[in-house]
Protein backbone atom coordinates (compact mmCIF):
# COMPACT_ATOMS: atom_id res chain seq x y z
CA UNK A 1 0.00 0.00 0.00
CA UNK A 2 1.37 3.44 -0.90
CA UNK A 3 1.57 6.31 1.54
CA UNK A 4 -0.91 8.33 -0.49
CA UNK A 5 -3.43 5.47 -0.18
CA UNK A 6 -2.91 5.28 3.60
CA UNK A 7 -3.37 9.01 3.96
CA UNK A 8 -6.58 8.99 1.95
CA UNK A 9 -8.15 6.33 4.19
CA UNK A 10 -8.09 8.67 7.18
CA UNK A 11 -8.70 11.90 5.31
CA UNK A 12 -11.49 10.71 3.04
CA UNK A 13 -14.19 10.77 5.69
CA UNK A 14 -12.89 13.92 7.32
CA UNK A 15 -12.18 16.56 4.71
CA UNK A 16 -14.73 15.75 2.06
CA UNK A 17 -15.04 18.14 -0.84
CA UNK A 18 -14.28 21.31 1.13
CA UNK A 19 -10.73 20.34 2.07
CA UNK A 20 -10.76 22.52 5.20
CA UNK A 21 -8.93 21.71 8.40
CA UNK A 22 -10.91 22.21 11.62
CA UNK A 23 -10.88 21.44 15.33
CA UNK A 24 -13.52 18.80 14.62
CA UNK A 25 -10.97 17.19 12.30
CA UNK A 26 -8.42 17.29 15.11
CA UNK A 27 -10.90 15.57 17.42
CA UNK A 28 -11.51 12.94 14.73
CA UNK A 29 -7.79 12.27 14.40
CA UNK A 30 -7.38 12.08 18.16
CA UNK A 31 -10.14 9.48 18.33
CA UNK A 32 -8.49 7.41 15.62
CA UNK A 33 -5.21 7.62 17.52
CA UNK A 34 -6.90 6.36 20.72
CA UNK A 35 -8.41 3.43 18.83
CA UNK A 36 -5.04 2.65 17.24
CA UNK A 37 -3.21 2.68 20.57
CA UNK A 38 -5.69 0.56 22.48
CA UNK A 39 -6.42 -1.99 19.74
CA UNK A 40 -2.91 -2.13 18.21
CA UNK A 41 -4.56 -1.76 14.79
CA UNK A 42 -4.12 0.92 12.14
CA UNK A 43 -6.84 2.22 9.80
CA UNK A 44 -4.59 1.06 6.96
CA UNK A 45 -4.32 -2.57 8.11
CA UNK A 46 -5.35 -5.04 5.44
CA UNK A 47 -8.32 -6.23 7.50
CA UNK A 48 -10.00 -2.85 6.94
CA UNK A 49 -11.66 -1.69 3.74
CA UNK A 50 -14.30 0.80 2.66
CA UNK A 51 -16.94 -1.49 4.15
CA UNK A 52 -15.16 -2.09 7.47
CA UNK A 53 -13.10 0.74 8.90
CA UNK A 54 -11.23 0.73 12.20
CA UNK A 55 -14.04 2.77 13.73
CA UNK A 56 -16.78 0.42 12.45
CA UNK A 57 -14.84 -2.61 13.67
CA UNK A 58 -14.48 -1.13 17.16
CA UNK A 59 -18.07 0.18 17.28
CA UNK A 60 -19.40 -3.26 16.31
CA UNK A 61 -17.63 -4.77 19.33
CA UNK A 62 -18.51 -2.01 21.80
CA UNK A 63 -19.28 -2.50 24.65
CA UNK A 64 -20.05 -6.22 25.03
CA UNK A 65 -17.11 -7.60 23.04
CA UNK A 66 -14.59 -4.81 23.56
CA UNK A 67 -12.32 -7.07 25.57
CA UNK A 68 -11.73 -9.10 22.37
CA UNK A 69 -10.40 -6.14 20.38
CA UNK A 70 -8.17 -4.56 23.03
CA UNK A 71 -4.42 -5.04 22.58
CA UNK A 72 -3.57 -8.14 24.60
CA UNK A 73 -0.52 -6.47 26.11
CA UNK A 74 -2.85 -4.05 27.89
CA UNK A 75 -4.81 -6.92 29.39
CA UNK A 76 -1.83 -8.77 30.81
CA UNK A 77 -2.62 -8.53 34.51
CA UNK A 78 0.07 -7.62 36.97
CA UNK A 79 -0.07 -8.93 40.48
CA UNK A 80 -2.80 -7.16 42.40
CA UNK A 81 -4.51 -5.61 39.37
CA UNK A 82 -8.26 -5.22 39.60
CA UNK A 83 -9.33 -6.64 36.24
CA UNK A 84 -12.86 -5.22 36.46
CA UNK A 85 -11.47 -1.73 37.06
CA UNK A 86 -8.96 -2.14 34.23
CA UNK A 87 -11.73 -3.30 31.89
CA UNK A 88 -13.91 -0.35 32.92
CA UNK A 89 -11.10 2.13 32.25
CA UNK A 90 -10.38 0.58 28.85
CA UNK A 91 -14.09 0.74 27.97
CA UNK A 92 -14.10 4.44 28.86
CA UNK A 93 -11.12 5.10 26.60
CA UNK A 94 -12.64 3.18 23.67
CA UNK A 95 -15.94 4.99 24.16
CA UNK A 96 -14.11 8.32 24.09
CA UNK A 97 -12.34 7.31 20.87
CA UNK A 98 -15.70 6.48 19.29
CA UNK A 99 -17.20 9.80 20.44
CA UNK A 100 -14.27 11.64 18.86
CA UNK A 101 -14.59 10.11 15.42
CA UNK A 102 -18.28 10.05 14.71
CA UNK A 103 -19.05 10.31 11.01
CA UNK A 104 -20.54 13.81 11.10
CA UNK A 105 -18.31 16.55 12.53
CA UNK A 106 -21.24 18.21 14.31
CA UNK A 107 -21.91 15.02 16.28
CA UNK A 108 -18.35 14.79 17.62
CA UNK A 109 -17.41 15.61 21.17
CA UNK A 110 -15.71 18.97 21.69
CA UNK A 111 -12.00 18.89 22.57
CA UNK A 112 -12.69 20.63 25.90
CA UNK A 113 -15.04 17.78 26.79
CA UNK A 114 -12.37 15.28 25.70
CA UNK A 115 -10.02 16.78 28.28
CA UNK A 116 -12.69 16.56 31.00
CA UNK A 117 -13.34 12.89 30.18
CA UNK A 118 -9.63 12.09 30.05
CA UNK A 119 -9.18 13.61 33.50
CA UNK A 120 -12.04 11.47 34.85
CA UNK A 121 -10.47 8.37 33.30
CA UNK A 122 -7.10 9.31 34.79
CA UNK A 123 -8.67 9.79 38.22
CA UNK A 124 -10.36 6.37 38.02
CA UNK A 125 -7.05 4.82 37.01
CA UNK A 126 -5.18 6.48 39.87
CA UNK A 127 -7.84 5.46 42.38
CA UNK A 128 -7.55 1.88 41.15
CA UNK A 129 -3.77 2.01 41.38
CA UNK A 130 -3.90 3.42 44.90
CA UNK A 131 -6.29 0.65 45.98
CA UNK A 132 -3.83 -1.89 44.62
CA UNK A 133 -0.95 -0.21 46.45
CA UNK A 134 -2.96 -0.26 49.70
CA UNK A 135 -3.49 -4.02 49.36
CA UNK A 136 0.25 -4.78 49.64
Amino acid sequence: MQISDEKSVVESTEYGSEGRVSTRGDVYSYGIMLLEIFTAKKPTDEMFSKETSLRKWVAKSFPEKTIHIIDGALLDPEEGDDLKATHSILLSIIELGLECNKELPGERIDMKDVVVKLNKIKLAFLQNTNKDADNF
